[in-house]
């Protein structure tokens, strides 16, 4: 065991996230929220924020995808050695689950950039031979298990997250929740606060808000935890009276959200328009938007990296230096573009044995496979697309992993592929098992258009299509989360049907679309399609980056 790094006691703001893409053989993220967290954690310490960030270990990962012979996904676990990677600290916190103590220790993860910043990650364990066998597997799988399970990750999370930071002497001041997994901590802060008086005091609970951030990202329903409250009885026990609960999170279920909204003081969405989602479904709340980022070193390929070198020594670490990306010369783009989509090519042909071809335009989608995302989208008038194909060829790529439990999305899995066998014979379609960080960056960075297909308003930000416009990809969405803002049709890319218009006319509009701008803008004017891949850089790459977001933050909500 060894003792605390020194970035540890600097730390003045803690950020909790359930999920953190840390790196890519560390599998404790799942999708969106998970990478956001760890462009978050780059960022601070390109800043050299005084930061700490604290996650479950996680050490079964989330699920490793592999798809059967049927065209179904199978789950399989993803496991890590936090050993190899982190290194344990002196210190432990007991939590009490279903009237059973419950030891979690934390072991250290530090992340290091060139200019110097050092983040620590603290990653919560309950793997201990003191635990009841039940509770050692608390935090072994990233959203595993029931409802049960969930409601002890999060405890385990929040309260003993909030405990693990004050047994290693850490002075912090401001809390930021990155979604409602870990609004417990808040509940902590309450009992904790040295005021006295009446848990729902009206100085008590400012007291707390003053310190608390919280940061939602899911306009659907069914994202926001609820749990009832005999199963918080339950599983909770009596850390806070149940009167005490409803009043904060809900008369009927505890709702993680609700309880988060109701202690903090700076409460924000991911984008203008989820802002205003999240306003509606929660009135009476004042909440901001910060629209999510990308930490643009990661996501750049190397190729395009050495021409944004030419621009600004220091594109990396403030990306706005982009905008000058229109003055690069029109051949390195493209050639930088080559050697990207050739890499893609190549693990298409290692990963499945299909030839791609580096003549054809490559569309991707690669997103969390679910309902709202409506993966089917393209496929809505097979003879329709048929017909665009025939005419103007492209290639298709698919990737995505659907949640264990989501029947759904994995019905949708199955369908892909069986679209793609009917459609074998005129537009090649390969479905990418094991999305994952790795995987994405090849896309982002190989593929010739970004396809976002969302049911608005469900798309809270989205960070994709930012990833793929550092790469020169152009952006063909429908108008929801961050695209309402980037978009400039023809400029940064192209609007699928128009603003707040009926998604049952979408299909029709993305056909449309293709077939009379994306994709004779590819096969009949390359000279104008590089000129697009500039302006994508120059006016998207340039702007949506987690170090811009990373200001806001700091400055409009941990220094308030």
């Amino acid at each position: 065991m060894t003792r605390p790094n020194p970035a540890l006691h600097r730390a003045r703001i803690a950020y909790f996230s359930m999920e953190i893409a840390l790196q890519p053989d560390i599998p404790t993220y799942s999708g969106g929220l998970g990478i956001l967290a760890g462009d978050t954690m780059r960022s601070a310490s390109d800043l050299e924020l005084p930061m700490v960030f604290v996650t479950l270990v996680s050490r079964q990962g989330y699920l490793r995808q592999r798809i059967g012979a049927d065209g179904g996904q199978i789950d399989d676990p993803d496991p890590w050695d936090p050993a190899a990677h982190a290194r344990p600290l002196d210190a432990a916190v007991a939590v009490r689950i279903e009237g059973r103590t419950v030891w979690i220790r934390p072991w250290l993860y530090l992340h290091e950039c060139p200019h110097g910043g050092c983040i620590p990650v603290i990653l919560l364990d309950t793997r201990l031979e003191v635990n009841a066998p039940e509770d050692r597997a608390i935090t072994d799988r990233l959203y595993g298990g029931d409802e049960a399970l969930r409601l002890k990750q999060e405890i385990v999370l929040g309260i003993g997250g909030e405990a693990m930071l004050r047994a290693l002497g850490l002075a912090i001041e401001t809390w930021h929740m990155n979604e409602g997994h870990a609004a417990l901590l808040a509940l902590s802060l309450l009992r904790h606060i040295e005021n006295g008086g009446d848990l729902l005091s009206p100085d008590r609970l400012e007291a707390v808000r003053e310190r608390c951030v919280f940061t939602t990202h899911t306009p659907v329903e069914a994202g926001h935890d609820r749990f009832s409250y005999e199963l918080v009885a339950e599983v909770l026990g009596d850390f806070i009276e149940t009167g005490v609960l409803r009043r904060l999170a809900g008369e009927d279920m505890l709702n993680m959200t609700r309880l988060a909204l109701s202690l903090s003081g700076w409460v924000n969405g991911v984008a203008a328009r989820h802002a205003e989602t999240a306003r509606k479904m929660f009135p009476g709340y004042q909440i901001r938007a910060v629209t999510n980022g990308v930490h643009v070193p990661s996501w750049t390929h190397p190729a395009f990296a050495a021409l944004f070198q030419t621009l600004a020594p220091e594109w990396g670490h403030d990306p706005q230096v982009l905008r000058r990306a229109d003055r690069l010369p029109e051949a390195a783009v493209w050639a930088a573009h080559e050697q990207a989509k050739g890499e893609l090519v190549e693990e298409v042909r290692r990963r499945t044995g299909v030839a791609l071809r580096m003549d054809l335009p490559i569309m991707a989608f690669a997103r969390r496979m679910t309902g709202y995302k409506r993966p089917d989208l393209l496929f809505s008038d097979i003879g329709r697309l048929r017909a665009i194909v025939r005419e103007q060829p492209f290639q298709l790529l698919i990737a995505g992993k659907a949640h264990p439990r989501d029947e759904g999305g994995k019905a949708f899995i199955r369908s892909l592929h069986g679209m793609a066998a009917e459609l074998a014979d005129a537009l090649p379609v390969v479905f990418l098992a094991g999305y994952d960080m790795s995987l994405a960056r090849i896309m982002v960075a190989g593929a010739d258009v970004w396809l976002n297909t969302p049911l608005p308003p469900l798309e809270a930000s989205g960070t994709s299509g930012m990833k793929a416009a550092l790469n020169g990809v152009p952006h063909l969405s429908v108008l929801d989360g961050w695209w309402v803002e980037a978009w400039e049709e023809g400029i940064t890319g192209w609007a699928i049907g128009e603003d707040r218009d009926d998604p049952a006319s979408h299909a029709g509009a993305l056909y449309a679309k293709l077939e009379g701008q994306v994709l004779p803008l590819w096969h009949r004017d390359r000279p104008g399609w590089i000129r697009l891949m500039r302006q994508v850089i120059a006016r998207t790459g340039s702007c949506f980056h987690s170090q811009g977001m990373m200001r806001r933050y700091a400055t409009e909500a941990y220094l308030r």
